[in-house]
């Protein structure tokens, strides 16, 4: 009898030796005694509260089996668990201020596609074969247009098909795919934008469907900015009235985008296409404090970025009152901006000048589905490898913000979005083997991570 009571007194013993063991180990575990981000004390902390509540279980029979003694260690065990619920507080803080996204990745996106289903008709996908300004060499390439569903005005073919952008469910899928596509820099959708009852010249009036655009990219946590195109008569003053109906009719929405300037500021961006056919004064009226028709220091005034595509652009934009400058085009060395290796200079003027500088990547181009004599401007894909360079271009310029062409410009073949294998009669659709689908979208995640952990080193 007296063995078996040294016995239940040893047990007892190694028992209240093994809480308190714990006690330690959480105390040197706490979030706030290891470094930011830590991934050993804070890997930890699940795996040690499961334990702890497989030990609770095991202390209850006890208590009922041992009296007094066992209640202190679970007086003990109480403190073990309550230190343990303010260590998990403290982590889902720590990943609340990880997770709080950047918008620096801006990706162009086009609401202009149209089906009979939604639309009554095609819709751009039924683009017409363009002529060579050149009756000659115009002759010896074929004319017409496209014949959707199988015949496209497109090089790919989307996994969605000859899809209408009005089509709810198409949008939703495209903000899950520009969703999944970032990590650390969400992305933020710049949407080709004309005013309402204008259109390009083979589309129809897309401003009606701004607001299911910006409900969706809503949901998944993106943001939505404007991507102004060059409409008819476009000068200072229908650029005040148009930039003042888009911030009064969406300017309200959660997800219109707002960009956190270097003194605090949240302002409007609207990128301006083709900005460089306005001449400098016209825009200084609108874009300068002193101008005729200024928007600045106005509840309208925004950030504004040009269009570089001539080197000689860059002092116009500068002398204009723009803000910044981006290159849209995916084609290396077709034009001054769109070439990698001048935006390193371009940079460095813009930062000696006060403006943001915003290259644009892409993953190829390829336009002759629709252009049929631009053969040599054609950018292969190169398997991924041609946007990794791009990517890997502009980090080198270490921008505020990079902008991807395009998510869905099919006409040019610089899509990122879901493209499929398909061969109908004559045609025989490019694809992304032997990768998936989906394969640049992966490619842009990857690169938007990058893009993070370089961004935290430069501002070290």
């Amino acid at each position: 009898m007296a063995r078996f009571r040294r016995r239940t007194c040893i047990i007892l013993l190694l028992f209240i030796l093994f809480i308190c063991s714990i006690m330690m180990a959480l105390k040197t575990l706490r979030p706030d005694r290891a470094g930011f981000g830590d991934p050993f004390g804070l890997g930890l902390l699940p795996e040690l509260q499961q334990r702890t509540v497989l030990l609770d279980s095991k202390q209850n029979s006890l208590n009922r089996a041992q009296g007094d003694t066992v209640t202190r260690a679970s007086n003990l065990h109480s403190i073990a668990v309550n230190t343990m619920k303010a260590s998990m507080s403290s982590v889902r803080k720590l990943e609340e201020e990880l997770s709080s996204p950047n918008y620096n990745f801006h990706i162009f996106y086009y609401t202009w596609y149209g089906n009979p289903q939604f639309d009554g008709k095609y819709i751009h996908w039924n683009h017409p074969l363009l002529p060579h300004w050149d009756p000659k060499i115009a002759n010896n390439y074929p004319k017409g247009r496209h014949n959707p569903p199988e015949d496209i005005g497109a090089n790919f073919y989307p996994e969605l098909g000859s899809y209408s952008s009005k089509d709810p469910t198409v949008i939703e899928a495209h903000m899950k795919q520009m969703r999944s596509a970032s990590t650390g820099n969400e992305c933020v959708i710049v949407l080709s934008w004309y005013p309402p009852g204008m259109a390009d010249e083979n589309g129809e009036p897309t401003d009606d469907l701004v607001p299911i655009v910006l409900d969706y990219a809503h949901k998944y946590n993106l943001k939505v900015t404007f991507h102004i195109e060059p409409y008819k008569d476009r000068d200072d003053r229908s650029m005040y009235h148009n930039v003042k109906y888009i911030i009064d009719k969406y300017g309200s929405h959660p997800a219109f985008y707002r960009h956190k300037t270097s003194t605090g500021r949240l302002l409007p961006m609207f990128y301006v296409y083709d900005s460089y056919v306005t001449i400098p004064e016209i825009w200084a009226n609108l874009l300068t404090v002193s101008g005729s028709q200024s928007i600045r220091n106005t509840p309208y005034d925004a950030l504004f970025i040009a269009l570089l595509v001539e080197e000689r652009h860059k002092h116009d934009i500068h002398r204009s009152g723009f803000d910044g400058m981006y290159t849209y085009f995916a084609t290396n060395g077709f034009s001054y901006g769109s070439s990698h290796h001048n935006w390193a200079s371009l940079k460095a003027f813009c930062d000696s000048n006060n403006l943001m500088f915003i290259p644009s990547v892409g993953p190829g181009y390829i336009d002759t589905s629709i252009r049929p004599w631009n053969n040599h401007n054609t950018r292969n894909r190169v398997n991924g490898k041609y946007y990794e360079t791009a990517f890997s271009a502009a980090l080198l310029v270490r921008p505020e913000i990079i902008s991807i062409t395009s998510f869905n410009e099919w006409h040019e073949g610089t899509q990122i979005e879901k493209a499929v294998p398909k061969r109908t009669g004559q045609v025989v659709y490019l694809d992304y083997k032997p990768h998936k689908p989906n394969v640049y979208l992966e490619l842009t995640q990857k690169w938007s991570e990058k893009y993070r952990k370089e961004q935290e080193q430069w501002l070290m």
